[in-house]
């Protein structure tokens, strides 16, 4: 049986309002408000939504990058929300993050070697030939030449930069990657390739994936499991194929219409979606995605919010279109 390597249970992350510098907070952003997932060791789990669903802010929450509002983060078993500052130092040598934007991600002062090198020095005390050696033997994993070591980032192409980045992030050895949209600004033929080496390396590598993404067939292609995110919730999770063959919830069955699909012909049924995701500070009563839904079955959905409901396929999703099926 494979092991969890990663669970989070009724995780909240709520930021207070500031509405000005001496009246004080009146509110609160809640930008993820209970969610429970797991990612079993050397899967690839996504994570998708529209911007401002909550996505990145779980991942930084992972990490305690920012410190969660309520819930567990499990890691082997053992809540690292509980963890000392020196405890997180040495766990986050098996967590690291791959960040959206490789060119903001990287120091324009520092060259490709130095950013890699940094961690190698911090954490393993690596210095002189080790270090080079290492740190060669990392760039060379991740497809970079010698000569770009010594280049800075500005020097770089964007598919060079990302790679860089997860050479940074690989330098540590560790069991889980989260992927931060690694693929959205790069250009779509060096996305094919970048997804291509991403999969070749977690074979390689024995890597777990925590990739988000509001792109639907980069999820399709990498993922193992999918969960679909609004306005700080999961709303729908199960299998990859399951979801994208037989989507539930009408958000899902909107976001999964809207992947192009290779054919000439694109279905006729197309699921249109009215207006934007609402404020995270004023989130709407009963069902959150009521305002929008163009299955809306009536006062229920704007009254009284859908508990989970679990189907024989493995798959889970919160509606009231669903609410006599066990």
């Amino acid at each position: 049986m494979i092991a969890r390597l990663l669970e989070l249970k009724n995780l909240k992350k709520y930021f207070p309002l500031k509405r000005g510098i001496f009246k004080g907070g009146n509110g609160y952003v809640r930008a993820v408000d209970g969610i429970s997932f797991f990612i079993k060791e050397g899967n690839s789990f996504g994570l998708v939504g529209e911007s401002g669903s909550g996505k990145t802010t779980v991942a930084r929450t992972i990490l305690r990058l920012i410190e969660p509002t309520e819930g567990e983060i499990l890691w082997g078993g053992k809540d690292i929300c509980k963890f000392s500052e020196s405890e997180m130092q040495e766990l986050r040598k098996n967590m690291q993050m791959i960040f959206q934007d490789p060119h903001s991600s990287l120091n324009p002062r520092k060259t490709a070697f130095k950013s890699v090198a940094e961690p190698l020095t911090i954490h393993e005390g690596m210095r002189g030939r080790k270090l080079r050696e290492g740190v060669e033997e990392l760039l060379e994993i991740v497809g970079l030449k010698r000569e770009h070591m010594f280049r800075y980032p500005h020097e770089l192409s964007g598919g060079q930069k990302q790679r860089v980045g997860i050479a940074r992030a690989l330098s540590l050895h560790p069991k889980l990657l989260i992927l931060d949209e690694p693929t959205s600004a790069l250009d779509v033929s060096v996305q094919a390739q970048m997804l291509n080496f991403l999969e070749s390396l977690q074979k390689k590598m024995s890597l777990t994936y925590l990739f988000i993404s509001h792109n639907l067939a980069v999820i399709r292609y990498a993922c193992d499991t999918v969960a679909v995110m609004y306005l700080g919730r999961i709303i729908e999770m199960g299998e990859t194929e399951c979801i994208f063959s037989s989507p539930r919830h009408p958000y899902t069955k909107a976001l999964v219409s809207a992947v192009p699909l290779p054919q000439a012909e694109q279905p006729d049924k197309i699921v249109l979606l009215e207006g934007d995701i609402p404020s995270a500070t004023h989130i709407p009563s009963g069902c959150r995605f009521h305002t929008r839904c163009p299955e809306k079955i009536g006062a229920i959905c704007e009254e009284d919010e859908p508990t989970t409901r679990y189907f024989s396929d493995g798959s889970q999703v919160d509606c009231h279109l669903y609410q006599e099926q066990s």
